[in-house]
């Protein structure tokens, strides 16, 4: 579970995007919160941009929709860098609030033109892309971008490029997620472009797949059997403390192509980790049983099942976990030393990161990086799109409340709140997808009240966002094809008009109205849908009632709409005014 894959996965350019598929822990999203300060690079001349006749220097950053790549974006414009963004869907970050700080550029990074035209004078380039979780080819397809890059790099002059890799042991048979790791930054060190090649094992912050990883498994289970990879020896590093050696590393001496191993204060096991853990969390020690035939799959199915990281995901990070993983050296210290105080400690880096957790504040997280293979394709807006056809369930019901106090369930759907309807149902379709390799209900939200576009919803994905109208929801589930739900307020004129509701109603009521729509694949897509619609009408219909009843209960509560969003805004940490 060497976890500097934390980067995920956003790649992009000129013109349209295909992204190199994420790392779980490289992977990413959102907006508010972080396990560092605003400030935390910008008061420290070692990291800190320099000036030149030139004017601020400029920086490329991949994986931007990642876990690494969304932090270290702010963290470079506070340290005076100059940053343009490449992400394969530049809406997904409108909700970001550097958004209008960067310059943005969609590119398919495995497409060299394209590429070449994101990189044209960039002084230092972040590669933080990794095919983690994108099926049986991620190595192929990581030496594939991982060269398109750095060709396209070293033909417009890209003065270095910073990779964040993974931390192994010499003369060692590696696993394919570490030896991936290893050949990439083997790539971009035999490229004849200067390249800093950063090798960090487990990182610990709010948001990471190795993090949530272990700690799902440690609230859930007091007692339970593990492999024996349990007695490695792993150095973990705090997110604070890598992000700063990122930033750092683009003001190494000129000429430096070298790398680094990067690593906190403590050398542990995975056990220790996880007892450790308990104790900052103030639970019980856990009673954690090793044994020799439980094989990283089967440990990885387990993991899975438990907790929200997928079987995709968690099979190479279990896998890492066999080797011992601790610096070697330390020789980054002498361009970038320790900060006042030293580098964070293991229990010290949990803390922050239950805090941020606790208090609604992770800013990105490994279930907002878009994986090779989940459903990508944004709702054709013409019904016969591509001349297939898209299947329709259509629901509207008024709802006696204020329309801020529909959107306000809306806004709160899913996770701990569920969706409304058929628990069981929801529940027992979350337990197959899990079973069959998709991320199943265990994902959960990243915040309970806010959602963002790029924000993962249990199986579902945050498409699109109108506010005070409407949420879009794209499923990344397993299905044989591809799945939207709509969940929008209206008016009831606009609901007649639609012909979705009677004459009768007012036309200033307030409608729920929800629309399912399915693309199938195949005539396993069409047989599909034709074996689900009897159920329709339980999960759907029930989401039609049990919303409209939430939202007539708010109102009794609390009738000023005003109050509600700005209770809601402070549940959120943010200011509003009643709208």
């Amino acid at each position: 579970m060497t976890s500097s894959a934390e980067q995920a996965a956003g790649t992009s350019g000129a013109g349209r995007g295909v992204q190199g598929p994420g790392d779980g822990d490289l992977g990413g999203s959102e907006n508010r919160g972080a396990d560092v300060s605003p400030d935390a690079t910008a008061v420290d001349p070692v990291v800190a941009a320099e000036g030149g006749d030139g004017g601020a220097p400029l920086v490329l950053v991949t994986g931007v929709t990642g876990y690494i790549g969304g932090r270290l974006v702010p963290q470079l414009l506070t340290a005076g860098y100059r940053v343009r963004a490449m992400a394969r869907r530049p809406e997904r970050l409108q909700d970001r609030p550097w958004y209008d700080d960067v310059e943005l550029v969609d590119a398919d990074a495995n497409d060299i033109d394209q590429v070449k035209d994101a990189l044209r004078g960039v002084d230092v380039a972040y590669y933080l892309i990794h095919s983690l979780g994108s099926g049986k080819d991620f190595e192929q397809l990581d030496r594939y971008t991982a060269r398109t890059f750095v060709t396209a790099a070293r033909d417009v002059g890209v003065g270095r490029v910073v990779y964040l890799g993974g931390l192994y042991p010499e003369g060692e048979h590696l696993s394919e997620h570490l030896g991936s790791r290893k050949e990439v930054g083997d790539i971009f060190l035999a490229s004849g472009v200067d390249s800093v090649v950063l090798k960090a094992a487990v990182i610990i912050g709010s948001g990471s797949a190795s993090f949530e990883m272990m700690r799902n498994l440690t609230d859930l289970l007091p007692a339970m059997v593990t492999p024996k990879w349990v007695t490695s020896k792993i150095q973990p590093i705090a997110v604070r403390d890598v992000l700063r050696y990122l930033v750092g590393a683009a003001r190494l001496p000129e000429g430096t192509n070298r790398g680094f191993d990067i690593g906190g204060p403590d050398v542990l096991t995975y056990r220790q980790m996880m007892q450790r853990y308990a104790a900052v969390a103030g639970l019980k020690p856990r009673v954690i049983v090793p044994l020799p035939v439980l094989t990283p799959g089967l440990a990885s199915h387990w993991t899975g099942m438990v907790t929200p990281v997928p079987k995709k995901i968690a099979r190479p990070l279990i896998g890492s976990l066999v080797h011992d993983v601790v610096c070697k050296e330390d020789d980054i210290k002498q361009w970038v030393p320790d900060p006042e105080g030293g580098l964070i400690g293991f229990d010290e880096s949990v803390r922050l990161a239950l805090t941020r957790i606790r208090d609604y504040e992770v800013e990105t997280s490994w279930r907002s990086a878009s994986l090779r293979g989940a459903p990508s394709e944004p709702l054709p807006t013409d019904p016969d799109w591509a001349g297939g056809r898209l299947y329709v369930d259509d629901r509207s019901t008024t709802v006696d409340a204020p329309a801020e106090h529909l959107w306000a369930v809306l806004q709160g759907i899913g996770g701990d709140n569920g969706w409304y309807s058929f628990q069981l149902g929801w529940w027992t379709r979350g337990v197959l997808d899990q079973v069959f390799g998709g991320p199943g209900l265990r994902r959960g939200r990243r915040d309970p009240l806010h959602l963002s576009v790029g924000d993962a919803l249990d199986w579902w994905r945050v498409e699109a966002i109108e506010p005070g109208r409407l949420v879009r929801l794209r499923a990344e589930m397993r299905l044989p094809g591809l799945a939207w739900l709509d969940l929008s307020v209206e008016t009831g004129a606009e609901a007649k008009e639609a012909g979705r509701i009677g004459r009768e109603v007012a036309d200033d009521a307030v409608v729920f109205h929800q629309r399912a729509l399915f693309h199938p694949r195949g005539l396993p897509g069409r047989l599909y849908w034709t074996g689900i619609v009897p159920f329709h009408a339980v999960v759907f219909g029930g989401m039609q009632r049990n919303v409209a009843r939430a939202a007539e209960d708010a109102y009794r509560r609390n009738p000023d709409a005003g109050a509600l969003l700005r209770d809601q805004a402070a549940a959120e940490g943010r200011t509003a005014s009643a709208a």
